[in-house]
C-alpha cells in the first residue's frame, strides 16, 4: 500500500511517497512547524505573514492539492452552501410552505439523514470503485445530485411539501457525499502527521467560517430580491463546482488484476466484510466508544429551539417582538460567522495543546451558561435595562459562535485520532454519522418540546420555558465528561498496532491514493 507522506522536493507532487515512511520524516515535520524564530515574533508584519507562512507549511507538508481540496469542500460546498441553505430554507418553510415551527424542526432533522449515512458513502467509495476509480465518480454523483435538486425546487413553482423536502434532503446529501472523501484524507493525514491534526482542523474550521460568512451575508439580500424559492436556485452553483472537481481529481486506478466480473464482486464483498469487521472491532474498544458516546450525548441533549426563536424574532405582528428584517437576519448570521473565525483562532493559538477532557469540560460549561442569553432576550430583559435588540442579539450570536467553535474543533480532532489505518475514511465517516445522529436527535427533540409546550407560528408564550429546558440539558451533559480521555492531543489514545492492523492489508493495491490534480500536472489526467 502506498502511504501518503511528507515531501522534500515540491508541494505540487502527489502526496504518496515511494520510499519514505512517516517515521523517517518526523524531524522534517518538526522543523516545518517551527521554521524560523522570526515566525514567532509579534511584530505587525509577522502577524500579517503568519497565516501565509502557516498555509505554506501545511502545503509543503501535506501537499498543496490537499489544502486546495479543503478550501473547495469545506469552504464552498459546506461553508457557503450550509449557511445559505440554513437561512433560505427557514424562510422557504415559513413564507412559501407556511408550516408550523415544530414541523420545520422535524423536517430539519431529516436534513441530517444523509450525514447519518456517511458510513454508507464511505464504504461505497472505499470498496466499490467505478472503472477503477474510488473517488472521481462519487464526486461527480454528488455534484449532479445537488445541482438537479436545487434547480428542481427553485424552478418548479410551489411544490408539495413531501417533494420539496426530498429536494432539500437531496441538496444535503450532495454535501455529505462530497464531504466523505476529504474527511478520509484528513483522517489519514491526522494519523500519519499527528502533530498537524489540530492545524488541519483549524484550517477546516477557518474555511467553513469564511464560506459561512459569505453565505450568511448574502442570503438576506437574495431572499429580498429573488424570494426564498428563487434564492434556492443559487445552491446549484457549489455542487456544479463539485462536478468539475470530480473531473480533474488526480487518482490512481486500482491496480488489482481480476479475470472476471465474478472475481470483482467477490473481492468487493470480501473488502466490504473486512471493513465492517474492522469498524465493529474498533468501536468496541473503550477508548473509542466512550468519547463517541459523549459526542453523541453532547449534541443530542442540546435540543434545538432554533425554529421557535426564528419564527418569534421575524414575526412583524407581535406587539413586543423584535421583528427583524430578512437583511438583518442575514447580517446577524454573517457577524456570527466572523465570530466563528475568532473561535478558530483562539483554539489554534491558545487551546490546541490542552488535554481533551479539561478543554471540553470548560467549553461545555460555557456553552450552557451562554445559552441563558437567549432566555434574557426572549423575556425582553435586555429592553428593561436599555440594551437595544440589535446590539444584544449580535453580541449573543458572537459569543455563542465562539464557544461553539471552541467546543466543536477538539471533538473533531479527537475523532480523527480514533480511526484505524486501512479503514480511516469509513471509520471517520462512522464517527461523523454518530455526531449527525446526535444533531438529528436534538432537532427532533426540540420539535417535540416545541409541540408539547404549544409554540406555534403565532403563540410564543412558552418559548422561554423551552429555552430554559434546553440550557439545563446542556449543563447536564457535564456529568458525562468522564467519558473523554484525559490526554493531550499529541499523546497516543489507541495502541499503534491496533490503529495499523485493524484491517490486514491484503488489499494494498486499493489504497487511498486520492489527491487533487497538482497544478503542473493537470494535462496528465
Amino acid at each position: 500500500m502506498r502511504r501518503p507522506d511528507a515531501q522534500d522536493s515540491s508541494d505540487t507532487e502527489p502526496l504518496a511517497a515511494d520510499h519514505e515512511s512517516p517515521a523517517t520524516t518526523q524531524p522534517d515535520r518538526k522543523s516545518l512547524l517551527h521554521p524560523h524564530k522570526d515566525y514567532e515574533k509579534t511584530t505587525p508584519l509577522s502577524l500579517l505573514l503568519q497565516p501565509f507562512q502557516w498555509l505554506q507549511m501545511l502545503s509543503h507538508q501535506l501537499n498543496t492539492s490537499f489544502v486546495v481540496g479543503i478550501f473547495l469542500v469545506y469552504g464552498l460546498s459546506q461553508g457557503f452552501s450550509g449557511s445559505f441553505f440554513r437561512v433560505v430554507t427557514d424562510y422557504y418553510w415559513k413564507d412559501v410552505q407556511k408550516v408550523q415551527p415544530s414541523e420545520v424542526q422535524l423536517y430539519m432533522g431529516l436534513y441530517y439523514i444523509p450525514w447519518v449515512m456517511k458510513p454508507v458513502w464511505g464504504l461505497l467509495t472505499d470498496v466499490f470503485p467505478v472503472r477503477g476509480y474510488h473517488r472521481r465518480p462519487y464526486f461527480v454523483l454528488a455534484g449532479v445530485l445537488g445541482t438537479v435538486a436545487a434547480l428542481v425546487v427553485a424552478l418548479s413553482g410551489k411544490l408539495a411539501v413531501g417533494v420539496a423536502l426530498v429536494c432539500l434532503v437531496g441538496i444535503t446529501a450532495a454535501m455529505a457525499i462530497a464531504d466523505v472523501t476529504i474527511d478520509a484524507c484528513i483522517a489519514r493525514n491526522s494519523i500519519e502527521f499527528r502533530s498537524l491534526a489540530p492545524d488541519m482542523q483549524s484550517l477546516c474550521g477557518f474555511c467553513t467560517s469564511v464560506g459561512a460568512l459569505v453565505g450568511y451575508s448574502t442570503s438576506g439580500l437574495f431572499i429580498h430580491h429573488l424570494g426564498a424559492q428563487g434564492a434556492l436556485g443559487l445552491l446549484a452553483i457549489p455542487p456544479a463546482s463539485v462536478i468539475g472537481l470530480g473531473l480533474v481529481i488526480y487518482e490512481l486506478k486500482t491496480n488489482a488484476v481480476v479475470s472476471s466480473d465474478k472475481n470483482i464482486k467477490v473481492q468487493a464483498v470480501q473488502k466490504l466484510g473486512g471493513a465492517i469487521k474492522g469498524m465493529y472491532q474498533t468501536i468496541q474498544i473503550p477508548q473509542v466508544w466512550k468519547p463517541s458516546l459523549y459526542m453523541y450525548l453532547s449534541l443530542a441533549l442540546s435540543i434545538s429551539t432554533h425554529e421557535g426563536q426564528f419564527y418569534w424574532y421575524t414575526n412583524p405582528k407581535l406587539a413586543d417582538g423584535p421583528a427583524f428584517s430578512q437583511e438583518f437576519v442575514g447580517m446577524i448570521y454573517a457577524i456570527g460567522a466572523l465570530a466563528s473565525i475568532v473561535g478558530v483562532l483562539i483554539y489554534h493559538k491558545l487551546l490546541k495543546d490542552y488535554p481533551f477532557r479539561k478543554l471540553l469540560f470548560f467549553a461545555q460549561l460555557l456553552f450552557g451558561l451562554t445559552g441563558m442569553l437567549d432566555l434574557i432576550f426572549i423575556l425582553r430583559l435586555n429592553k428593561r435595562v436599555g440594551v437595544p435588540d440589535s446590539f444584544f442579539v449580535i453580541t449573543e450570536e458572537c459569543i455563542s459562535r465562539i464557544v461553539t467553535r471552541i467546543r466543536w474543533i477538539p471533538m473533531i480532532v479527537l475523532s480523527t485520532r480514533l480511526c484505524p489505518l486501512g479503514i480511516e475514511g469509513t471509520f471517520f465517516a462512522l464517527l461523523m454519522c454518530i455526531d449527525s445522529f446526535g444533531s438529528l436527535t436534538n432537532k427532533w427533540g426540540g420539535g417535540m418540546v416545541l409541540h408539547i409546550f404549544h409554540v406555534t407560528r403565532t403563540d410564543f408564550s412558552n418559548l422561554w420555558l423551552v429555552v430554559l429546558i434546553r440550557n439545563i440539558l446542556r449543563l447536564a451533559t457535564l456529568s458525562f465528561i468522564f467519558l473523554i480521555p484525559n490526554v493531550d492531543p499529541s499523546e497516543t489514545i489507541i495502541p499503534a498496532d491496533l490503529l495499523g492492523n485493524t484491517i490486514k492489508s491484503g488489499e494494498d493495491e486499493d489504497a487511498d491514493n486520492l489527491q487533487l490534480v497538482p497544478f503542473n500536472e493537470e494535462d496528465e489526467v
